[in-house]
């Protein structure tokens, strides 16, 4: 199949204008000028998406897909509140109600133009959305507790799950790992059985780290709202917790959590130089989630901090229960105003950098930068559209730019994963979203009530 388009960006190289695509039993082929690739190949089947741009498609590298049906639930608080006000409500939903939560986010990711996901799941719901819809992705199985009692019982849980998932999907779309969930729901030995268990099976890690100033001060300090309402209603207010007089980044350091070769740090607003130092020396990727950090007032990520020291970093949507959309173009615009606000001209980050954070560097942070995340000949065909013809776009002198700044996800035209489209012009290839609307808006409306 050649893709044909306006322009072709490959991310990793200088975009090509007039440019076609060549794909393959779920590979690229090659890419370059339409008029070669057509006269080479005068026999493949053509799809031309005119004035558009044909991108490596976009790695959420941080979502809980299974909480979409929070959208607009809990909305307007702080993050402690909106933190204990979900948590609250997580017991109306059953299996099936997670199940259609999770497609829900399915959906609005491959609309977004989202291939590849990295989701931290606790009902393994986002794993069988993924692997039914045709999506890419590292599902992390969340574990948490602060009773030391508890935690083989809770691992021996997760790594159940863990089997589970793994002998019921397709090992080369979808990864398992799993995910210490934060320094505030995790006791210490708890995060030693993880690492011991990540260092063994060869697992990747996620985990919730330096947030919100309510941790930081649990952590540290031993005092905030995170260290006695939340622990209450989570049932562990008679575990002891002492002050550790150190950052949450330094406090997960000593229990061997960093160290393991494949770890994502969710956040990481709340840091300093040495913890940065440290997070470069154990070679720790972040996940910069700029709309979640601003609308729950947890502050701001120091991006150009992390450029410098030479981090792996990539964008993260942190899903609907607290950003209200799936919409990467409107995450990296975001995440990009943010940082220009606050560094001013020193530093200043252009569109392509967060063309290139929102693909390839994603990809780069998960260590799959071999297999996708730009298009390149030999890795695998995940590839969307995106329309750049519209009365807000036009004239378009920068793909970039245009990207970032005038696109949304109603401009998607079309989102492909290993060769296979999952969305083309308005339509759902492989999955229905009619199927369960009526079922999750009043599931929405029961739990607002």
């Amino acid at each position: 199949m050649l893709l044909l388009a306006r322009y072709v960006l490959p991310v990793s190289d200088v975009h090509i204008e007039d440019g076609a695509v060549l794909v393959r039993d779920g590979a690229i082929v090659s890419l370059g000028a339409r008029a070669d690739l057509l006269r080479d190949h005068p026999d493949e089947e053509v799809v031309d998406y005119g004035l558009a741009a044909l991108m490596p498609g976009f790695i959420d590298l941080h979502t809980h897909m299974e909480y979409s049906i929070f959208r607009g639930v809990v909305d307007d608080l702080p993050y402690t509140e909106w933190k204990m006000a979900v948590q609250g409500r997580e017991h109306l939903l059953d299996e099936a109600a997670w199940k259609d939560s999770a497609v829900l986010g399915a959906i609005e990711a491959i609309r977004s133009g989202i291939t590849m996901v990295a989701d931290v799941t606790d009902s393994g719901a986002s794993v069988q959305a993924a692997q039914d819809s045709g999506l890419r992705g590292v599902f992390y199985r969340e574990v948490s507790t602060m009773d030391t009692a508890s935690v083989d019982r809770v691992m021996a849980e997760a790594r159940a799950d863990i089997d589970a998932w793994t002998a019921a999907t397709d090992s080369t779309r979808i990864t398992i790992g799993i995910a210490p969930h934060g320094p505030y729901t995790c006791h210490p030995r708890l995060f030693k059985a993880i690492a011991e268990d990540a260092a063994v099976n060869g697992r990747p890690v996620s985990i919730h780290l330096a947030g919100s100033k309510d941790e930081y001060d649990f952590v540290k300090y031993g005092s905030s709202p995170l260290g006695q309402d939340f622990r209450t209603q989570s049932g562990w207010a008679d575990e002891p917790w002492m002050p550790t007089g150190v950052s949450p980044v330094r406090y997960v350091y000593q229990w061997g959590i960093l160290d393991l070769p494949n770890v994502t740090a969710v956040h990481c607003v709340h840091v300093d130089a040495e913890d940065i130092d440290v997070l470069k020396r154990t070679d720790t990727a972040v996940a910069y989630c700029a709309r979640c950090n601003a609308k729950l007032g947890m502050g701001t990520a120091p991006l150009g901090d992390f450029q410098t020291a030479g981090l792996r970093v990539g964008i993260g949507t942190d899903s609907p229960a607290s950003t209200s959309t799936i919409d990467f173009f409107e995450e990296m615009r975001v995440g990009l105003l943010i940082q220009r606000g606050i560094r001013g001209e020193q530093g200043f980050f252009t569109a392509e950098e967060f063309v290139r954070m929102a693909t390839l560097d994603g990809a780069r942070a998960l260590k799959m930068d071999h297999l996708v995340g730009s298009l390149e000949p030999g890795k695998r065909a995940d590839i969307i559209a995106v329309d750049l013809s519209k009365s807000y776009q036009v004239p378009t002198q920068n793909p970039y730019g245009a990207l970032v700044h005038t696109c949304n996800q109603e401009d998607v035209l079309m989102t492909m994963v290993e060769g296979r489209m999952l969305f083309d012009h308005g339509r759902f290839l492989t999955t229905d979203p009619e199927a369960m609307g009526e079922r999750v808006e009043q599931l929405r409306l029961t739990m607002r009530s």
